[in-house]
C-alpha cells in the first residue's frame, strides 16, 4: 500500500519489464534500432506502448490517429492491437524518420493498417474534418511538436466519437512543467495541462508513465 506512485530505480524498472512486457519480436527489433538513433530518446517506452495497445483493445478501437510517428514503434504497437480491418491515420513530416519503421511494419504484417501521411498534421486533420470524418475515430495519440499540442487536441476531440480516448505524451516533460517555464515547449505543455484540468468536455487522468501520459475520454 502506498499513498503515492513508487519511484522506479533500474532494478525495479527491469523487474516491471521482466514481469509485464509482452513485446512482439519485431517491436523489440525496431526499439533496439531506434535506441541507436541520434534522436532515440524521442521513442516512447515499451511499457507505454503495451499500455496503449491494451487501451485500444479495451475500447474495441478500429480507427485511430497518431500525431508524431518518429521511427514507428508506437504505430506498430497500436497496429498490432487493432483488428485486421483497423486503421491508423499516421501523421508526420519526416520521411527520414518514418522510413526506418516501414520495413518493420511490413515484417509484422500490419503495414496495411497504417495510412502514413507525410504532411503537417494540422493539414491532414483539417482535411479529415472537411471530409466529414468528425466523430468517426476511436483513439488518438499525440506525440509531436509541443507548441501545437492544443491545436492537435482540439482537432482530435472533434474527430473522436463519444467515449473515444486521446493519449497525450510528454505531459510531465521530465518534471519541468512543475517549475516556471523557461521555453516555449514547457509553457505550451503547462497551458494545455491547465486547460485539460478545467475542460468539462472530457474525463481526465494524468499518469506518471514514461514522460507523463494524459488520458482524455470524450464525453
Amino acid at each position: 500500500m502506498s499513498r503515492r506512485t513508487l519511484n522506479l530505480d533500474d532494478t525495479v524498472y527491469n523487474y516491471l519489464l521482466e514481469h509485464s512486457l509482452r513485446e512482439h519480436p519485431v517491436q523489440t527489433a525496431l526499439r533496439q534500432v531506434t535506441s541507436t538513433h541520434a534522436r532515440g530518446t524521442m521513442q516512447i517506452s515499451p511499457e507505454q506502448g503495451q499500455f496503449m495497445a491494451l487501451l485500444v483493445r479495451l475500447i474495441g478501437a478500429r480507427k485511430t490517429i497518431e500525431i508524431g510517428v518518429f521511427t514507428g514503434y508506437s504505430a506498430l504497437a497500436v497496429a498490432l492491437a487493432l483488428p485486421d480491418d483497423g486503421e491508423i491515420l499516421a501523421c508526420d513530416i519526416s520521411d527520414d524518420y518514418t522510413r526506418i519503421g516501414r520495413p518493420y511494419w511490413e515484417e509484422a504484417g500490419v503495414a496495411h493498417k497504417i495510412d502514413l501521411r507525410l504532411a503537417p498534421a494540422l493539414e491532414t486533420l483539417d482535411a479529415r474534418l472537411a471530409a466529414g470524418a468528425a466523430g468517426q475515430y476511436d483513439f488518438a495519440f499525440i506525440d509531436a511538436d509541443k507548441t501545437s499540442y492544443d491545436a492537435y487536441y482540439e482537432r482530435c476531440l472533434q474527430l473522436l466519437r463519444r467515449g473515444g480516448l486521446i493519449a497525450i505524451d510528454n505531459v510531465l516533460w521530465s518534471g519541468s512543467v512543475a517549475s516556471p517555464a523557461k521555453d516555449a515547449d514547457t509553457a505550451a505543455l503547462q497551458q494545455l495541462n491547465d486547460k485539460l484540468h478545467r475542460d468539462d468536455r472530457i474525463d481526465l487522468s494524468m499518469l506518471p508513465i514514461g514522460d507523463g501520459l494524459t488520458l482524455v475520454r470524450k464525453l
